[in-house]
């Protein structure tokens, strides 16, 4: 049945209005479903960092409700950097940076002074706080806009003390003490180590620090995962709703059988962010490498969370006869060439030695360039490390 106009409104106006208010709500529901892809594009991004998130309905509701979340991570400065901690990292924030989030990364001077890095010598400490932002600025850190600050923890608690300290004190109260020693792997200790008082009063900081830094995602590594989770119990103990999301990255492995981490102390376990051409060259040559087998391979881990997320893609030189170069462009062809013995170990580590090379030359250049960079590297590489 057709619709009769309303006294004196014409029906050509009628009809004018009805396709006017169709096409605002075309265009109305089009631009909903352009945000909803622009969040969906974020999320992937993000979530790409954490080989496991705490909780992900959370983080999606957290970028629906805030264009510029706050993403904690923090180190100790406790020596020479490895390609984990370096380009790692690089890779990591620069996608939570793309992706609209604001980074704090924490320089835990008075952590690793409690966890008696460098000896307990802050000014060594400080030292080799300042190293590992040269380098993190040489690897193509994206500090543009300021969505990355550096803050000293010592500096920051001194700052604000009346913030902090009766934070701390507030979780230290709320917790028993074999909660807190659980915690010890974040300091790279076990639960059996002989603890000084200092390093039982580490986890409640670190813990503060997420609250006190205003976080909205903890982005450290999988180790640091249990005083991320007690800072999640502490939110229930004080009725705090917004609990901070917990995106914890991959462990790279030592170069060597059966490390599963990376260690500073330790040449043989590591790739250091300032080594040269020979240097990274040789450590990939001795690499524990076995033929057809990927669990637990070192080398093929590097280039599933380095080179392919640096490069988009591996390339492998080799003669005709072993197949001729080839251009990979997902780890899971790779793994299909590798286990089948179409890939082998004796062209896989060249190809890989190369690509960490390319990672490394901005780094490398201005170790050997920079005159600041270079007295800071002469002295980091006097101090011995200490556990």
């Amino acid at each position: 049945m057709a619709t009769e106009a309303p006294d004196n409104v014409p029906a050509e106006s009628l009809q004018s209005l009805s396709v006017s208010q169709s096409q605002s709500q075309e265009e109305s529901s089009s631009s909903s479903n352009q945000v909803d892809q622009v969040l969906e594009e974020r999320y992937q991004l993000i979530r790409s960092v954490g080989e496991e998130c705490i909780q992900e309905d959370e983080l999606r509701n957290l970028l629906a409700k805030k264009a510029e979340p706050i993403c904690y991570d923090g180190f100790e400065p406790s020596g020479r950097m490895h390609i984990a901690q370096g380009v790692l990292k690089t890779i990591s924030v620069n996608k939570l940076t793309s992706a609209g989030c604001r980074v704090k990364i924490w320089i835990a001077d008075w952590f690793a002074q409690l966890n008696n890095k460098m000896g307990g010598d802050l000014k060594k400490i400080e030292t080799v706080g300042r190293y590992l932002i040269e380098i993190w600025k040489a690897v193509g850190m994206d500090q543009e806009g300021g969505k990355v600050e550096f803050l000293w923890s010592s500096k920051e608690i001194n700052a604000r003390a009346h913030e902090y300290w009766p934070l701390v004190m507030d979780i230290a109260r709320r917790n028993k003490l074999p909660r807190i020693i659980r915690c010890s792997q974040i300091m790279g200790r076990s639960e059996q180590d002989e603890l000084t008082a200092a390093q039982i009063l580490y986890p409640c900081m670190q813990c503060a620090d997420i609250f006190f830094l205003k976080a909205d995602i903890c982005q450290l590594g999988m180790d640091q995962r249990k005083v991320n989770v007690l800072a999640r119990e502490y939110c229930d103990d004080i009725k705090r709703k917004n609990k901070p999301i917990i995106l914890s990255h991959h462990m790279l492995p030592g170069l060597q059988q059966g490390q599963e981490k990376m260690s500073k102390s330790d040449p043989s376990s590591s790739i250091y962010m300032e080594d040269d051409e020979a240097e990274v060259n040789l450590k990939i040559k001795k690499a524990y490498c076995p033929p057809n087998i990927v669990e637990g391979n070192p080398c093929l881990e590097y280039i599933q969370y380095l080179v392919l997320p640096w490069f988009k893609e591996f390339s492998v030189e080799r003669s005709a006869a072993n197949g001729g170069d080839k251009i990979f462009k997902s780890f899971e062809e790779l793994v299909a060439d590798y286990e089948s013995g179409n890939l082998h170990p004796a062209d896989l580590k060249p190809a890989l030695a190369k690509a960490l090379n390319k990672i490394l030359e901005p780094v490398q250049e201005h170790f050997k360039t920079d005159s600041n960079a270079k007295e800071l590297l002469k002295r980091v590489k006097a101090y011995r490390v200490t556990k």
